[in-house]
């Protein structure tokens, strides 16, 4: 359990190195660049492009071709909501089935067939010209995007190079889907439009469905497009498990080896039901998912009489539409930040349940710019919910099912808002309006307020449970990570940092040591690490070779070294969930730097932050003894008093972090007093503590 120092007992070193140089990496661009370096994410992330762009095109070039096959005005209106319809109804029906083609079949295969099947069908839509023809095949154009998204989302992870990019690579995906191919989309459409316009071409030069033809037949060729790029450009779609993620994946795949099932429809579809209901996760996952999506039905359902209530009309309805969608692109892009100081498991739980509440303070809003505020918070929050739920399929569920996972997911999208789209208007015509006064403001209380009550209260609810379902820290309080988030501070996934500080490095060394091994009797484990600022030959080399004499320049190879073994075993360590002992982790060397050569202590601080990224001991042991005259390590009693002050004012500045400890007297007992410390402290709060009596040793045999 415990093996002696750390650099010697590091374990999974390749992942944890890399998982800390993507949390160093604060900018958001840099982020993006270093994704999109990756050619064959680049080229799928150019396909993505074609395919919704032709997706956006589709759903304008259509009801523009609908409305020209009829002269009734009631046909007419109808047009739009058909063409959406028929879009949306295949994935109430086939996403399921697009999951289990993603898992078992060659995905790029899959995708190439989808894309040449939409180029056929939008195709054919212009060649036969039809109305009745349009909706079907419009049905099938969406069926088969019901095949060919589950194959793209769950061949993402497989693209890039670590697991920890799967977020970004989201996040660039929704940026180009409900982005950058909206724009595109709806720019196209209007210029191939306004060309007869623009032109003054006679209206019968290309016949009488000329333009609205052109423009679907232009519309299938990006499909074609991008079945060609995936063809010929990205064989790499065809890989498979090239993260391996540990635990509930490789269980499942086990048990569908063992089984003998993983061949069959019916025994996969099986055994995906069975994944959902066996793994918390994704348990959690969908059912977080459930009340975010129904809570989201509920906003768009009655978002047009919900504005009129507020008495601006359709003004309201504009800058409340604006106001939620510039909070989803907040939360969108601030989500990868918070993920780096809360664990995605609680980050997406807090986001649904933060949405809910401030979905019921938009249903009690007297006044639209309380409304807009807190629409705007409630679009934040299921934003960085939507994309961590993504995030989560991406990078933590086994590839082997990712795919169904990931139809399921879109599956329930569709059907929860679509329902909750539809049952809403009937809800809200239970109720009558009322006018009542708040403030002296007439308010006009209508369905809509106990229908967005309702469903903020549901998605708060539903988050509380997926929290509790999904979350991994059982041990550990939510405030903390809240406040740490708050505050700045990186997360921490599992573990524990114990830190031993006094003025003599040989009495710290001793005790971090007895420390470490009576930690190892638990059931966790435990790594060992020395003060690199004072024992480690790295920093005697750096100062000798830059010819450093300076307190300043001494103070700032002591950081660097610290920063390296921070960064590079320390936390790597820590979010591996081992309990980490620590000697002289800053407070010492602070005092020390302090006493000797006068430095701001402030300064000092504010450098120890940097270099050690504000990471903090969860508990700080203070070995209190007197200084012994004698001593190596100081020039004189005085220095080791003024070191030992400094360490106390430290100590009684944050009480609930430290633990005095009496220093006098032999090692076993000192030894003895810094475990009943550290249990006295950690008990209940801590799993997996060394037990109050070792065991006794087994004697060979």
């Amino acid at each position: 359990m415990w093996g002696g120092h750390i650099s010697e007992v590091n374990e999974g070193a390749r992942a944890a190195d890399a998982t800390a140089s993507a949390r160093s990496e604060a900018s958001t661009v840099h982020r993006v660049r270093r994704v999109l370096a990756i050619r064959p994410f680049r080229r799928l992330w150019g396909v993505t492009y074609l395919c919704s762009v032709a997706d956006w095109l589709a759903l304008l070039a259509l009801t523009g071709l609908v409305t020209k096959y009829t002269d009734s005005y009631m046909a007419q209106n109808f047009a739009f909501a058909g063409v959406v319809l028929t879009n949306l109804l295949p994935g109430l029906i086939f996403a399921p089935l697009g999951g289990l083609l993603a898992d078992r079949f060659d995905r790029r295969k899959v995708m190439i067939v989808a894309d040449l099947v939409r180029f056929g069908l939008l195709l054919s839509i212009a060649i036969v010209g039809s109305p009745i023809w349009l909706f079907i095949a419009n049905f099938l154009v969406g069926s088969a995007a019901m095949m060919w998204i589950p194959s793209k989302d769950a061949a993402v992870p497989n693209l890039l190079r670590r697991p920890d990019q799967v977020e970004t690579a989201n996040q660039l995906g929704m940026v180009m889907t409900y982005g950058i191919a909206v724009v595109t989309g709806a720019g196209l459409y209007s210029i191939l439009t306004g060309i007869q316009t623009t032109l003054h071409l006679p209206p019968d030069l290309l016949g009488e469905f000329g333009i609205a033809n052109a423009v679907v037949i232009i519309n299938s060729l990006l499909y074609l497009g991008s079945a060609l790029v995936i063809a010929t450009r990205i064989p790499e779609l065809s890989l498979r498990n090239v993260h391996p993620v540990p635990d509930a994946g490789r269980q499942q795949r086990r048990a569908e080896e063992e089984s003998g099932t993983s061949g069959g429809v019916v025994a996969m579809i099986r055994d995906g039901a069975r994944f959902v209901r066996t793994t918390p996760l994704v348990r959690g996952l969908l059912i977080g998912m459930v009340g975010a999506f129904a809570a989201g039905g509920a906003v768009i359902g009655s978002a047009k009489p919900y504005a009129s209530s507020l008495g601006g009309g359709d003004s309201s309805f504009g800058l409340l539409f604006v106001a939620v969608f510039v909070g989803a692109a907040v939360g969108l892009a601030g989500a990868p930040k918070l993920a780096r100081r809360l664990p995605h498991d609680r980050l997406f739980g807090v986001g649904i349940v933060l949405a809910g509440l401030a979905l019921i303070v938009v249903a009690l809003a007297p006044h639209l710019a309380v409304a807009l505020v807190a629409v705007a918070i409630v679009g934040a929050c299921a934003g960085a919910a939507f994309l961590t739920g993504v995030t989560i399929i991406g990078s933590q569920i086994e590839d082997a099912i990712r795919g169904r996972i990931n139809a399921i997911y879109q599956s329930l999208m569709k059907i929860i808002v679509f329902g909750a789209t539809a049952t809403v208007p009937l809800l809200i015509g239970l109720v009558r309006p009322r006018v009542v006064t708040v403030w002296g403001n007439s308010l006009v209380i209508d369905g809509t307020r106990p229908v967005l009550l309702g469903g903020g209260l549901l998605a708060a609810l539903v988050g509380v449970i997926a929290y509790r379902q999904m979350d991994s820290r059982r041990t550990e309080p939510i405030l903390a990570d809240l406040r740490n988030a708050i505050r700045r501070r990186p997360r921490r996934v599992n573990g524990l940092l114990i830190a031993l500080e006094g003025t003599t490095a040989a009495d710290t060394a001793t005790q971090a040591a007895r420390l470490a091994e009576w930690l190892g009797h638990g059931t966790r484990r435990v790594v060992l690490a020395t003060d690199p600022a004072l024992n480690d030959e790295r920093l005697a080399k750096l100062v000798a070779g830059a010819s450093l004499s300076g307190a300043r320049a001494r103070a700032l190879a002591a950081a660097a070294v610290r920063a390296d073994i921070v960064e590079r075993d320390v936390q790597p360590a820590l979010d591996a969930g081992a309990i980490v002992v620590m000697e002289r982790f800053v407070d010492s060397p602070l005092a020390h730097l302090s006493a000797v050569a006068g430095l701001d202590a402030s300064e000092l601080e504010g450098l120890a932050d940097w270099a050690t990224g504000r990471l903090r001991p969860d508990l700080t042991v203070l070995l209190d003894a007197e200084p012994a005259a004698s001593d190596p390590q100081s020039s004189s009693t005085e220095h080791h008093w003024r070191v030992q002050q400094l360490l106390t004012e430290m100590a009684a500045a944050d009480p609930g972090r430290y633990v005095v400890v009496d220093a006098e007297g032999t090692e076993e007992e000192v030894g003895d007093r810094v475990r009943t410390a550290v249990r006295a402290t950690l008990a209940g709060r801590v799993s997996g503590l060394a037990p109050t009596t070792e065991p006794e040793p087994v004697e060979a045999s």
